[in-house]
């Protein structure tokens, strides 16, 4: 395929993992709209292949686990009746599991919010990982429990942590225009024996706002979601990709990827233009 210059393509890269749409990312850079696109399916497809393979034998003693809310052509509710649950339109939810010590993006899976998808999205990540012993924290969805049971067997200590929400008790603007409060959080134990003090999804949470405010996609309130799931996927491998190996982590003062020993060096965003070019050399190697 014809190819934009090296630099223009780092430019609409940096435009899209910090929140801009496709259309914004092409104003910005002075290019077509479908020229992005053309970029987010190489490259996004290439990040997928690289952190499919890149991400295993990880050595994690704590994993915090979480799904996040999108949707990809219309809402469930405004689907035709014949479309609604199948597979790629509607909504759709984002699973996500993340190294509470290194902040690495260890898995994640596109797809509704089931027990069969929870349990395709565990078995990854139990494949993923290869120590003795790790605890998990999930929300209070029960599809977790059964599939972790079943992949991770005796490696594995399950806990949840499930928080009741409430709203302002007052009539001021904010209580209209602020997000709720937690009135309570109440941890459980669910497989073998969890330490309480470590039963938390608050990395995973944080990690859902970092998800919407660096990916237009997921920014609520906005015409700026998906029209074809398969746009969606690459979305969200990019800016994994970039958030693991490329953007210093605020807290660790490096990457996610370095403190988990994946690479020995910060990538930049002309290393994520280049990829395409680098696994098609080594697959042809």
């Amino acid at each position: 395929m014809n190819r934009l210059p090296l630099e223009e393509r780092v430019r609409i890269l940096a435009a899209l993992v910090e929140g801009n749409s496709v259309r914004g990312s092409a104003r910005i850079v002075g290019v077509d709209k479908k020229s992005v696109l053309r970029l987010l399916a190489d490259v996004g497809d290439a990040c997928d292949l690289y952190l499919d393979q890149a991400i295993r034998g990880l050595k994690s003693e704590r994993l915090q686990l979480d799904e996040i809310w999108s949707f990809c052509h219309a809402k469930e509710r405004n689907l035709p009746l014949e479309k609604r649950g199948a597979e790629g339109v509607g909504d759709l939810w984002t699973w996500t599991a993340i190294d509470a010590d290194t902040k690495l993006i260890v898995s994640w899976r596109i797809g509704k919010r089931t027990r069969g998808d929870a349990s395709l999205f565990v078995r990854d990540l139990a494949e993923r990982v290869v120590s003795q012993r790790v605890q998990i924290s999930t929300d209070g969805f029960p599809g977790y429990a059964e599939p972790i049971q079943r992949f991770f067997e005796y490696r594995a200590d399950h806990g949840s942590e499930v928080k009741d929400y409430g709203i302002l008790d007052d009539d001021t603007p904010e209580r209209k225009y602020s997000p709720m409060v937690v009135k309570t959080v109440v941890r459980t134990p669910i497989w073998g024996d969890p330490d309480p003090k470590h039963i938390s999804t608050a990395y995973v949470e944080r990690n859902n706002l970092t998800m919407r405010m660096s990916m237009r996609r997921y920014t609520r309130l906005t015409n700026g979601f998906s029209k074809k799931a398969e746009n969606l996927q690459r979305a969200c491998a990019l800016n994994f990709m970039y958030y693991n190996f490329c953007r210093r982590h605020q807290t660790l003062k490096t990457t996610p990827a370095i403190k988990a020993g994946l690479t020995d060096r910060l990538w930049t965003l002309h290393d994520l233009a280049k990829l395409p070019d680098v696994l098609t050399d080594s697959s042809a190697a």
